[in-house]
Protein backbone atom coordinates (compact mmCIF):
# COMPACT_ATOMS: atom_id res chain seq x y z
CA UNK A 1 0.00 0.00 0.00
CA UNK A 2 1.03 3.74 -0.78
CA UNK A 3 2.87 5.17 2.04
CA UNK A 4 0.89 8.21 2.36
CA UNK A 5 1.33 8.62 6.84
CA UNK A 6 1.91 12.64 6.36
CA UNK A 7 -1.34 13.29 4.77
CA UNK A 8 -3.92 11.05 5.71
CA UNK A 9 -7.37 13.12 3.57
CA UNK A 10 -10.12 11.55 3.33
CA UNK A 11 -10.76 10.12 -0.14
CA UNK A 12 -13.71 11.88 -2.02
CA UNK A 13 -16.01 9.83 -4.62
CA UNK A 14 -18.65 11.09 -7.21
CA UNK A 15 -20.14 8.30 -9.29
CA UNK A 16 -20.17 9.44 -12.98
CA UNK A 17 -22.94 8.92 -15.11
CA UNK A 18 -25.24 10.63 -18.12
CA UNK A 19 -29.30 10.67 -18.90
CA UNK A 20 -28.61 8.36 -21.55
CA UNK A 21 -27.95 4.65 -22.77
CA UNK A 22 -23.89 5.24 -23.40
CA UNK A 23 -21.68 7.24 -21.36
CA UNK A 24 -18.57 6.53 -21.59
CA UNK A 25 -18.53 2.37 -22.46
CA UNK A 26 -19.80 2.36 -25.73
CA UNK A 27 -21.32 -0.88 -26.58
CA UNK A 28 -21.35 -2.60 -22.97
CA UNK A 29 -25.04 -1.48 -22.99
CA UNK A 30 -25.65 -4.93 -24.97
CA UNK A 31 -23.87 -6.51 -21.51
CA UNK A 32 -26.84 -8.71 -20.10
CA UNK A 33 -26.59 -7.51 -16.54
CA UNK A 34 -26.56 -3.83 -17.75
CA UNK A 35 -29.44 -1.50 -17.25
CA UNK A 36 -28.40 1.21 -18.77
CA UNK A 37 -31.16 1.06 -21.33
CA UNK A 38 -33.78 1.67 -18.65
CA UNK A 39 -32.61 5.36 -18.28
CA UNK A 40 -36.06 6.78 -19.39
CA UNK A 41 -37.15 4.50 -15.94
CA UNK A 42 -37.19 7.01 -13.02
CA UNK A 43 -37.25 3.98 -10.56
CA UNK A 44 -33.64 3.60 -12.68
CA UNK A 45 -32.16 6.87 -10.80
CA UNK A 46 -34.08 6.44 -7.60
CA UNK A 47 -32.33 3.03 -7.26
CA UNK A 48 -29.44 3.94 -8.28
CA UNK A 49 -29.31 7.39 -5.88
CA UNK A 50 -30.10 5.02 -2.83
CA UNK A 51 -27.53 2.94 -3.52
CA UNK A 52 -25.06 5.51 -3.95
CA UNK A 53 -26.19 6.83 -0.91
CA UNK A 54 -25.74 3.70 0.65
CA UNK A 55 -22.10 4.04 -0.43
CA UNK A 56 -21.91 7.33 1.13
CA UNK A 57 -20.64 8.81 -1.93
CA UNK A 58 -20.32 12.75 -2.05
CA UNK A 59 -22.46 13.09 -5.11
CA UNK A 60 -23.76 11.89 -8.42
CA UNK A 61 -22.09 13.98 -11.19
CA UNK A 62 -24.33 14.21 -14.29
CA UNK A 63 -22.40 14.94 -17.63
CA UNK A 64 -24.57 16.47 -20.55
CA UNK A 65 -24.14 17.71 -24.06
CA UNK A 66 -26.93 19.99 -26.24
CA UNK A 67 -24.83 18.42 -29.78
CA UNK A 68 -24.59 14.88 -31.29
CA UNK A 69 -21.07 13.12 -32.19
CA UNK A 70 -20.97 13.78 -35.52
CA UNK A 71 -17.43 14.52 -36.42
CA UNK A 72 -16.91 10.21 -37.00
CA UNK A 73 -17.30 9.49 -40.21
CA UNK A 74 -19.28 13.42 -40.39
CA UNK A 75 -22.44 11.99 -40.08
CA UNK A 76 -24.63 10.98 -36.78
CA UNK A 77 -24.82 7.10 -38.06
CA UNK A 78 -22.00 5.46 -35.89
CA UNK A 79 -23.27 7.37 -32.72
CA UNK A 80 -27.42 6.49 -33.35
CA UNK A 81 -26.43 2.81 -34.22
CA UNK A 82 -23.72 2.54 -31.16
CA UNK A 83 -26.46 4.79 -28.81
CA UNK A 84 -23.54 7.09 -28.17
CA UNK A 85 -24.76 9.59 -26.14
CA UNK A 86 -27.61 9.50 -27.82
CA UNK A 87 -30.77 9.15 -27.15
CA UNK A 88 -30.34 11.76 -24.49
CA UNK A 89 -32.12 13.18 -21.31
CA UNK A 90 -32.09 16.29 -19.59
CA UNK A 91 -30.72 15.64 -16.49
CA UNK A 92 -31.57 18.35 -14.46
CA UNK A 93 -35.32 16.88 -14.49
CA UNK A 94 -33.82 13.73 -12.43
CA UNK A 95 -32.60 15.47 -9.73
CA UNK A 96 -35.68 16.16 -7.86
CA UNK A 97 -36.58 12.70 -7.84
CA UNK A 98 -33.71 11.57 -6.50
CA UNK A 99 -33.14 13.79 -3.88
CA UNK A 100 -36.80 13.14 -2.62
CA UNK A 101 -35.68 9.49 -2.01
CA UNK A 102 -31.96 10.37 -0.55
CA UNK A 103 -30.81 12.60 2.30
CA UNK A 104 -27.40 13.21 2.08
CA UNK A 105 -26.22 12.39 -1.38
CA UNK A 106 -25.39 15.62 -3.53
CA UNK A 107 -25.97 16.46 -7.17
CA UNK A 108 -23.55 17.85 -9.72
CA UNK A 109 -25.47 18.86 -12.93
CA UNK A 110 -23.38 19.46 -16.38
CA UNK A 111 -25.73 22.69 -17.91
CA UNK A 112 -24.00 24.91 -21.00
CA UNK A 113 -23.78 28.33 -20.31
CA UNK A 114 -23.64 29.21 -24.25
CA UNK A 115 -27.40 28.27 -25.13
CA UNK A 116 -29.06 29.35 -21.72
CA UNK A 117 -29.49 32.81 -20.78
CA UNK A 118 -28.26 33.91 -16.65
CA UNK A 119 -31.76 34.77 -16.07
CA UNK A 120 -33.37 31.14 -16.27
CA UNK A 121 -30.75 29.20 -15.60
CA UNK A 122 -30.20 31.13 -12.31
CA UNK A 123 -34.09 30.48 -11.56
CA UNK A 124 -33.59 26.70 -12.20
CA UNK A 125 -30.31 26.07 -10.05
CA UNK A 126 -32.12 28.12 -7.00
CA UNK A 127 -34.80 25.70 -7.41
CA UNK A 128 -32.55 22.89 -7.44
CA UNK A 129 -30.93 24.07 -4.44
CA UNK A 130 -34.31 24.72 -3.00
CA UNK A 131 -35.79 21.28 -3.54
CA UNK A 132 -32.67 19.44 -2.81
CA UNK A 133 -32.09 21.18 0.83
CA UNK A 134 -28.59 22.41 -0.26
CA UNK A 135 -27.05 19.56 -2.30
CA UNK A 136 -26.91 20.74 -5.98
CA UNK A 137 -23.65 21.74 -7.92
CA UNK A 138 -23.45 22.90 -11.32
CA UNK A 139 -20.57 21.42 -13.73
CA UNK A 140 -20.13 24.71 -15.38
CA UNK A 141 -19.16 24.42 -19.27
CA UNK A 142 -18.88 26.10 -22.42
CA UNK A 143 -19.73 23.29 -25.10
CA UNK A 144 -17.84 21.82 -27.28
CA UNK A 145 -20.18 20.70 -30.39
CA UNK A 146 -20.10 22.08 -33.52
CA UNK A 147 -24.20 20.03 -33.68
CA UNK A 148 -25.07 22.05 -30.15
CA UNK A 149 -24.67 25.34 -32.20
CA UNK A 150 -26.64 24.34 -35.43
CA UNK A 151 -29.25 22.63 -32.67
CA UNK A 152 -29.51 25.85 -30.42
CA UNK A 153 -28.90 29.05 -32.98
CA UNK A 154 -28.27 27.38 -36.36
CA UNK A 155 -24.83 28.44 -36.56
CA UNK A 156 -22.52 26.58 -38.53
CA UNK A 157 -20.18 26.48 -36.03
CA UNK A 158 -20.16 27.35 -31.98
CA UNK A 159 -17.86 30.07 -30.25
CA UNK A 160 -14.20 30.06 -30.84
CA UNK A 161 -12.60 28.25 -27.42
CA UNK A 162 -11.70 31.45 -26.12
CA UNK A 163 -14.22 33.54 -26.65
CA UNK A 164 -16.57 30.92 -25.27
CA UNK A 165 -14.21 31.83 -21.54
CA UNK A 166 -15.24 35.33 -22.20
CA UNK A 167 -18.27 35.04 -22.49
CA UNK A 168 -18.41 32.13 -19.60
CA UNK A 169 -16.74 35.24 -17.35
CA UNK A 170 -19.22 37.55 -17.81
CA UNK A 171 -21.97 34.76 -17.60
CA UNK A 172 -20.81 33.60 -14.12
CA UNK A 173 -20.69 37.51 -12.74
CA UNK A 174 -24.10 37.90 -13.89
CA UNK A 175 -25.59 34.83 -12.07
CA UNK A 176 -23.34 35.72 -9.18
CA UNK A 177 -25.48 38.95 -8.74
CA UNK A 178 -29.10 37.28 -9.11
CA UNK A 179 -27.80 34.72 -6.40
CA UNK A 180 -25.96 36.80 -4.01
CA UNK A 181 -27.02 40.34 -4.65
CA UNK A 182 -30.50 40.35 -5.38
CA UNK A 183 -32.27 39.73 -2.27
CA UNK A 184 -30.84 40.53 0.75
CA UNK A 185 -30.72 38.00 4.05
CA UNK A 186 -33.95 38.07 5.56
CA UNK A 187 -36.13 39.76 2.82
CA UNK A 188 -38.49 36.75 3.52
CA UNK A 189 -40.58 37.83 6.16
CA UNK A 190 -43.62 35.33 5.59
CA UNK A 191 -45.48 37.13 8.45
CA UNK A 192 -48.60 36.24 8.35
CA UNK A 193 -50.21 38.69 10.78
CA UNK A 194 -49.20 41.42 8.66
CA UNK A 195 -49.38 39.95 5.66
CA UNK A 196 -45.90 40.74 4.51
CA UNK A 197 -44.37 37.98 2.74
CA UNK A 198 -41.23 39.20 1.40
CA UNK A 199 -40.05 42.90 2.78
CA UNK A 200 -39.68 44.98 -0.78
CA UNK A 201 -36.73 47.58 0.56
CA UNK A 202 -34.58 44.36 0.93
CA UNK A 203 -34.78 42.77 -2.69
CA UNK A 204 -32.83 44.55 -5.45
CA UNK A 205 -32.73 44.91 -9.52
CA UNK A 206 -29.63 43.94 -10.83
CA UNK A 207 -28.88 45.94 -13.86
CA UNK A 208 -26.17 44.73 -16.37
CA UNK A 209 -25.17 46.01 -20.03
CA UNK A 210 -22.44 43.75 -20.99
CA UNK A 211 -20.51 42.70 -24.06
CA UNK A 212 -22.48 39.49 -24.04
CA UNK A 213 -25.64 39.82 -21.56
CA UNK A 214 -27.88 42.55 -21.20
CA UNK A 215 -30.27 42.08 -17.90
CA UNK A 216 -32.83 44.59 -15.74
CA UNK A 217 -34.83 42.68 -12.96
CA UNK A 218 -34.46 40.78 -9.70
CA UNK A 219 -34.50 37.41 -9.55
CA UNK A 220 -37.20 35.42 -9.43
CA UNK A 221 -36.10 32.86 -6.23
CA UNK A 222 -36.04 33.91 -2.81
CA UNK A 223 -32.23 33.01 -1.50
CA UNK A 224 -31.79 28.95 -1.52
CA UNK A 225 -29.55 27.15 1.48
CA UNK A 226 -26.72 27.65 -0.49
CA UNK A 227 -27.72 30.45 -2.70
CA UNK A 228 -24.97 29.89 -5.43
CA UNK A 229 -24.67 25.62 -6.42
CA UNK A 230 -21.49 24.15 -5.76
CA UNK A 231 -19.17 25.23 -8.97
CA UNK A 232 -17.83 22.37 -10.69
CA UNK A 233 -15.64 22.84 -13.65
CA UNK A 234 -14.71 20.55 -16.18
CA UNK A 235 -11.82 22.17 -18.39
CA UNK A 236 -8.08 21.61 -18.19
CA UNK A 237 -6.92 23.55 -21.40
CA UNK A 238 -4.65 26.59 -20.61
CA UNK A 239 -8.37 29.18 -20.62
CA UNK A 240 -9.99 26.26 -18.45
CA UNK A 241 -7.02 26.42 -16.09
CA UNK A 242 -7.40 30.25 -15.74
CA UNK A 243 -11.47 29.75 -15.59
CA UNK A 244 -10.57 27.03 -13.00
CA UNK A 245 -8.61 29.41 -10.68
CA UNK A 246 -11.13 31.90 -10.57
CA UNK A 247 -14.17 30.34 -10.33
CA UNK A 248 -13.96 26.42 -9.44
CA UNK A 249 -14.71 25.02 -6.26
CA UNK A 250 -13.99 21.70 -7.77
CA UNK A 251 -12.29 20.46 -10.78
CA UNK A 252 -12.97 17.71 -12.89
CA UNK A 253 -9.93 16.98 -14.64
CA UNK A 254 -9.83 13.32 -17.48
CA UNK A 255 -6.15 12.59 -16.91
CA UNK A 256 -5.31 9.25 -18.20
CA UNK A 257 -1.78 8.64 -16.42
CA UNK A 258 -0.39 9.91 -12.82
CA UNK A 259 1.90 12.20 -15.20
CA UNK A 260 -0.75 14.11 -16.97
CA UNK A 261 -2.66 14.58 -14.07
CA UNK A 262 0.34 15.67 -11.38
CA UNK A 263 1.27 18.36 -14.27
CA UNK A 264 -2.86 19.60 -14.34
CA UNK A 265 -2.94 19.61 -10.57
CA UNK A 266 0.31 21.68 -9.54
CA UNK A 267 -0.93 23.95 -12.41
CA UNK A 268 -4.48 24.28 -11.54
CA UNK A 269 -3.55 25.03 -7.55
CA UNK A 270 -0.62 27.32 -8.53
CA UNK A 271 -3.20 29.67 -10.48
CA UNK A 272 -5.89 29.52 -7.62
CA UNK A 273 -3.46 31.07 -5.43
CA UNK A 274 -2.30 33.62 -7.61
CA UNK A 275 -5.92 34.90 -7.43
CA UNK A 276 -6.10 35.17 -3.56
CA UNK A 277 -8.42 32.55 -2.98
CA UNK A 278 -5.31 29.67 -1.78
CA UNK A 279 -4.18 26.25 -3.18
CA UNK A 280 -6.45 24.68 -1.44
CA UNK A 281 -10.00 26.39 -2.49
CA UNK A 282 -10.47 23.89 -4.80
CA UNK A 283 -11.06 19.76 -4.59
CA UNK A 284 -10.11 18.30 -7.53
CA UNK A 285 -11.64 15.01 -9.05
CA UNK A 286 -9.64 12.57 -11.73
CA UNK A 287 -12.29 10.42 -13.72
CA UNK A 288 -11.63 6.77 -13.36
CA UNK A 289 -13.30 3.42 -13.79
CA UNK A 290 -13.16 0.98 -11.14
CA UNK A 291 -13.80 -2.86 -11.80
CA UNK A 292 -13.67 -4.53 -8.32
CA UNK A 293 -14.16 -8.10 -7.17
CA UNK A 294 -13.66 -9.79 -3.92
CA UNK A 295 -10.12 -11.25 -5.68
CA UNK A 296 -7.93 -10.11 -7.98
CA UNK A 297 -8.60 -13.00 -10.31
CA UNK A 298 -12.27 -12.39 -9.97
CA UNK A 299 -12.03 -8.88 -10.96
CA UNK A 300 -9.95 -9.84 -13.96
CA UNK A 301 -12.58 -12.17 -15.29
CA UNK A 302 -14.97 -9.45 -15.15
CA UNK A 303 -12.54 -7.10 -17.22
CA UNK A 304 -12.09 -9.98 -19.85
CA UNK A 305 -15.88 -10.33 -19.86
CA UNK A 306 -16.68 -6.74 -20.26
CA UNK A 307 -13.98 -6.28 -22.90
CA UNK A 308 -16.07 -8.15 -25.05
CA UNK A 309 -18.75 -5.87 -25.30
CA UNK A 310 -16.68 -2.72 -26.28
CA UNK A 311 -17.60 -0.88 -29.52
CA UNK A 312 -14.45 0.52 -30.90
CA UNK A 313 -16.50 2.82 -33.37
CA UNK A 314 -18.28 3.86 -30.37
CA UNK A 315 -15.58 4.56 -28.88
CA UNK A 316 -13.60 6.30 -31.75
CA UNK A 317 -17.34 8.26 -32.16
CA UNK A 318 -16.54 9.60 -28.75
CA UNK A 319 -13.06 10.74 -29.02
CA UNK A 320 -13.94 12.35 -32.58
CA UNK A 321 -16.63 14.56 -30.89
CA UNK A 322 -14.41 15.14 -27.76
CA UNK A 323 -11.54 16.33 -29.68
CA UNK A 324 -12.76 17.65 -33.02
CA UNK A 325 -10.72 15.38 -34.85
CA UNK A 326 -12.31 12.38 -37.47
CA UNK A 327 -10.74 10.08 -36.53
CA UNK A 328 -12.51 7.22 -39.09
CA UNK A 329 -9.77 9.03 -41.33
CA UNK A 330 -6.72 7.65 -39.84
CA UNK A 331 -5.06 4.29 -39.97
CA UNK A 332 -5.95 2.36 -36.62
CA UNK A 333 -1.96 2.17 -35.76
CA UNK A 334 -1.03 5.77 -36.68
CA UNK A 335 -0.14 7.80 -33.59
CA UNK A 336 -2.37 11.17 -32.69
CA UNK A 337 -0.32 13.99 -32.69
CA UNK A 338 -1.40 17.42 -31.48
CA UNK A 339 -4.17 19.44 -33.32
CA UNK A 340 -5.38 22.70 -32.05
CA UNK A 341 -9.01 23.25 -32.71
CA UNK A 342 -12.26 24.37 -30.87
CA UNK A 343 -13.16 21.69 -29.56
CA UNK A 344 -11.75 20.32 -26.26
CA UNK A 345 -8.35 21.40 -25.88
CA UNK A 346 -7.36 19.12 -22.78
CA UNK A 347 -9.18 15.57 -24.68
CA UNK A 348 -6.34 15.56 -27.12
CA UNK A 349 -3.99 17.09 -24.63
CA UNK A 350 -4.20 14.34 -22.92
CA UNK A 351 -2.95 12.03 -25.40
CA UNK A 352 -0.34 14.03 -26.97
CA UNK A 353 1.92 17.10 -25.68
CA UNK A 354 0.89 16.64 -21.91
CA UNK A 355 3.08 13.56 -21.55
CA UNK A 356 5.46 13.40 -24.28
CA UNK A 357 6.97 10.52 -22.72
CA UNK A 358 4.22 8.37 -24.41
CA UNK A 359 3.05 8.30 -27.97
CA UNK A 360 -0.72 7.05 -28.42
CA UNK A 361 -2.38 5.08 -31.78
CA UNK A 362 -5.83 5.61 -32.84
CA UNK A 363 -6.12 1.97 -32.08
CA UNK A 364 -4.58 2.56 -28.30
CA UNK A 365 -7.04 5.07 -27.81
CA UNK A 366 -9.98 3.42 -28.78
CA UNK A 367 -8.83 0.68 -26.55
CA UNK A 368 -8.32 2.70 -23.69
CA UNK A 369 -11.72 4.74 -23.96
CA UNK A 370 -13.69 1.79 -24.96
CA UNK A 371 -14.13 1.53 -21.03
CA UNK A 372 -14.73 4.03 -18.55
CA UNK A 373 -13.45 7.16 -21.38
CA UNK A 374 -10.21 8.69 -20.97
CA UNK A 375 -9.42 7.97 -17.02
CA UNK A 376 -7.59 5.42 -15.86
CA UNK A 377 -9.00 2.28 -15.18
CA UNK A 378 -8.16 -0.06 -11.76
CA UNK A 379 -8.98 -3.53 -12.14
CA UNK A 380 -8.79 -6.26 -8.88
CA UNK A 381 -9.88 -7.16 -5.47
CA UNK A 382 -11.14 -3.76 -3.10
CA UNK A 383 -7.46 -3.95 -1.70
CA UNK A 384 -5.77 -3.47 -4.58
CA UNK A 385 -7.89 -1.01 -5.66
CA UNK A 386 -7.74 0.96 -2.66
CA UNK A 387 -3.86 0.66 -2.52
CA UNK A 388 -3.89 2.06 -6.18
CA UNK A 389 -6.14 5.15 -5.41
CA UNK A 390 -4.21 5.98 -2.42
CA UNK A 391 -1.28 6.30 -4.74
CA UNK A 392 -2.96 8.27 -6.68
CA UNK A 393 -3.76 10.42 -4.11
CA UNK A 394 0.09 11.06 -3.09
CA UNK A 395 1.51 11.06 -6.37
CA UNK A 396 -0.57 13.68 -8.00
CA UNK A 397 -2.54 15.55 -5.02
CA UNK A 398 -5.73 14.90 -6.81
CA UNK A 399 -8.49 14.78 -3.77
CA UNK A 400 -11.08 12.10 -5.05
CA UNK A 401 -12.56 10.47 -7.84
CA UNK A 402 -15.23 10.77 -10.65
CA UNK A 403 -16.08 6.81 -10.75
CA UNK A 404 -17.31 5.94 -14.02
CA UNK A 405 -19.22 3.01 -14.89
CA UNK A 406 -18.82 0.03 -17.00
CA UNK A 407 -21.99 -1.79 -16.10
CA UNK A 408 -24.72 -0.09 -14.91
CA UNK A 409 -25.45 -0.40 -11.93
CA UNK A 410 -23.21 -3.36 -10.79
CA UNK A 411 -19.65 -1.20 -11.20
CA UNK A 412 -21.60 1.30 -8.73
CA UNK A 413 -22.89 -1.89 -6.07
CA UNK A 414 -19.31 -3.33 -6.28
CA UNK A 415 -17.75 -0.10 -5.33
CA UNK A 416 -20.61 0.76 -2.56
CA UNK A 417 -20.44 -2.94 -1.00
CA UNK A 418 -16.74 -3.78 -1.47
CA UNK A 419 -14.57 -0.89 -2.07
CA UNK A 420 -15.62 1.53 0.36
CA UNK A 421 -15.59 -0.61 3.29
CA UNK A 422 -11.96 -1.40 2.62
CA UNK A 423 -11.35 2.36 2.39
CA UNK A 424 -13.31 3.13 5.68
CA UNK A 425 -11.28 0.32 6.80
CA UNK A 426 -7.82 1.92 6.36
CA UNK A 427 -9.18 5.47 7.46
CA UNK A 428 -9.50 7.22 4.06
CA UNK A 429 -13.14 7.20 3.71
CA UNK A 430 -15.98 8.22 5.83
CA UNK A 431 -18.42 6.11 7.90
CA UNK A 432 -21.36 9.13 7.94
CA UNK A 433 -22.05 12.37 6.32
CA UNK A 434 -21.60 15.40 7.41
CA UNK A 435 -24.47 17.40 8.45
CA UNK A 436 -25.33 20.27 6.35
CA UNK A 437 -25.61 21.32 2.97
CA UNK A 438 -23.10 19.71 -0.49
CA UNK A 439 -20.60 22.62 -0.03
CA UNK A 440 -20.86 21.98 3.61
CA UNK A 441 -19.79 18.52 3.25
CA UNK A 442 -17.17 18.85 0.50
CA UNK A 443 -15.33 21.97 2.28
CA UNK A 444 -16.71 21.88 5.72
CA UNK A 445 -16.92 25.89 5.94
CA UNK A 446 -20.45 27.25 6.03
CA UNK A 447 -23.41 26.53 3.08
CA UNK A 448 -22.44 29.92 1.07
CA UNK A 449 -19.11 31.10 -0.76
CA UNK A 450 -16.94 32.32 1.15
CA UNK A 451 -14.48 34.85 0.41
CA UNK A 452 -12.29 36.16 -1.24
CA UNK A 453 -14.39 34.11 -3.86
CA UNK A 454 -15.97 36.63 -6.62
CA UNK A 455 -19.58 35.02 -6.07
CA UNK A 456 -18.99 36.07 -2.13
CA UNK A 457 -17.77 39.66 -3.21
CA UNK A 458 -21.21 40.10 -5.33
CA UNK A 459 -23.40 39.41 -1.75
CA UNK A 460 -25.50 42.07 -0.87
CA UNK A 461 -24.28 43.89 2.04
CA UNK A 462 -26.09 43.05 5.27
Amino acid sequence: MADTAPARREILLNAFDMNCVVHQSPGLWRHPRDRADRYVDLSYWIDLARTLERGKFDALFLADVLGVYDVYGGNTDTALREATQVPLGDPTLLVSAMAAATEHLGFGVTCTLSYEPPFTFARRMSTLDHLTRGRIGWNIVTGYLDSAARGVSGDARQKGHDTRYAVAHEYLDLVYRLWEESWEDGAVLRDRASGVFTDPARVHRIRHDGEHFRLDSIHLSEPSPQRTPVLFQAGTSGKGRDFAARHAECVFMAAPSKAVAAGYVSDIRRRTAETGRGADAVRIFNLTTAIVGRTDAEAREKHADYRRYVSHAGALALMSGWTGIDFSAYDLDEPIRYIRNEAVHSAVESFTTADPDRIWTVREVAEWVGIGGFGPLLVGSAATVADEMEAWIAETGIDGFNLAYVVTPETFTDIADLLVPELQRRGRYKTEYRPGTLREKLFDNGPRLALPHPGAARRHPA
